[in-house]
This record gives structure tokens, C-alpha cells and sequence, in this order.
């Protein structure tokens, strides 16, 4: 007997692995707004997602205004809505199954780098025994362990995210830095310049004044 459950649990586990139930991410640039479609397949699925300003298109443009993100249901209910994030982490519970859109919107004049990830919580394992007591503990603890990799997975990605995003903005102000940097460096030396040029040309003007 419990060489059946061992079994059991090694094919569910390579289910698992093997699931099209995984993390779906997506990098996309946005101009003004882009719209995507998630078919949640069962109704009370929990759904994870994330989004990151990774960047602007200019590199003089430090990107504060973030963009806005609108999330609908299948009926076009609005389930949720956030403006001016550069990042954001949320979930809801999928109270119909269908399509659900997440369309985001760019109010600024530059184009903007995102990167978004959606993830749908469901065992389909606990639906496909449910009436098997025998099963119940066992799928429960599979059913934890499905989810707690998932969660694994859509944080690693959410930190590489911002991590990137992180990186692009220091090298952006070490660029900024060094060009003012420059040009302060070359203000000073033209002053200079002018200086030792007026001064020039006070002496030769008083030297000029006292041959007279």
C-alpha cells in the first residue's frame, strides 16, 4: 500500500512539474496602451500578478509617472485599478471564469518597458479525486506544495524584475553624473579661459596706456 501512494505521489509530482499551470510572463514596450487576456478556467481560482516599470525609452528620462493598470472581469466588471505605479504586486479571487483582461495605459511621451506575470492557483489533481477520502490528506499536501513552488517562481521573478529595473536606473545616474561631471569640468575650464583671456587684455591696455 504504501508503495502505491509513493508511486502516486512521484506521478502527480511529475504532473505538476509538467503542469501548463505555471507562471505566465510577458515583456512588452507601451506606447500609450496595450491589453492582455488571461482565461481563468475555474471559478474561486486565486490569481497572482505583478508588474514592473523596467524603463523609459529616454535615457535622460527618470520615469516617475508610472503606468496605470485596469483589471476586468468577464462580464467587463472592474476587479481592480491602480494609476501611476512603477511596480505593483496583487491578487484577487476569480469569482466567474472566463476571460479576464488586464490592460494597461502610458500617460507619459515616452515609450515604457514592462514586464508582467500572471499566475492562476488550482489543483486540478483535488477536483479529479475529491471523492476519495483515501486521497483527501495526501492531495492536500500536494495541493500546498504545487502552490508554494508557484509562489517560489512568480517571487523570483517579481525581485529579477525589480532587481533590472533597479540596475538600468543606477547606470542611468552614473551617465547623468558623469555628464554633469563634464560639463562642469569644461564650464570651469572656459571660465578660466575667459579669465586669463581679460586679464590679458587689461594688462596689455595698461601697458599700452603708460607708453603713451
Amino acid at each position: 500500500m504504501k508503495i502505491g501512494f509513493l508511486v502516486f505521489v512521484a506521478v502527480a509530482l511529475l504532473a505538476f512539474l509538467c503542469s501548463p499551470n505555471a507562471v505566465y510572463g510577458i515583456r512588452f514596450v507601451i506606447d500609450r496602451e496595450e491589453c492582455f487576456s488571461h482565461d481563468v478556467k475555474y471559478e474561486g481560482d486565486t490569481i497572482h500578478a505583478s508588474f514592473v516599470v523596467i524603463k523609459a525609452d529616454s535615457t535622460w528620462h527618470n520615469s516617475h509617472e508610472g503606468v496605470d493598470l485596469v483589471v476586468k472581469g468577464p462580464t467587463g466588471d472592474q476587479i481592480q485599478d491602480f494609476r501611476d505605479k512603477i511596480s505593483e504586486k496583487f491578487e484577487f479571487v476569480a469569482h466567474q471564469k472566463g476571460i479576464h483582461r488586464f490592460c494597461f495605459s502610458n500617460k507619459s511621451p515616452y515609450y515604457e518597458t514592462v514586464d508582467f506575470d500572471v499566475h492562476e492557483s488550482h489543483f486540478t489533481y483535488y477536483d479529479q479525486h475529491a471523492k476519495d477520502e483515501h486521497f483527501n490528506p495526501l492531495l492536500e499536501q500536494i495541493s500546498k506544495l504545487e502552490e508554494a513552488l508557484y509562489n517560489i517562481q512568480f517571487e523570483q521573478h517579481w525581485l529579477e524584475a525589480q532587481t533590472e529595473r533597479q540596475a538600468i536606473v543606477n547606470e542611468a545616474m552614473s551617465k547623468r553624473a558623469v555628464h554633469k561631471a563634464f560639463y562642469e569640468s569644461a564650464a570651469l575650464i572656459g571660465a578660466s579661459v575667459l579669465q586669463v583671456y581679460l586679464l590679458r587684455r587689461l594688462f596689455e591696455r595698461k601697458l599700452g596706456m603708460s607708453r603713451v
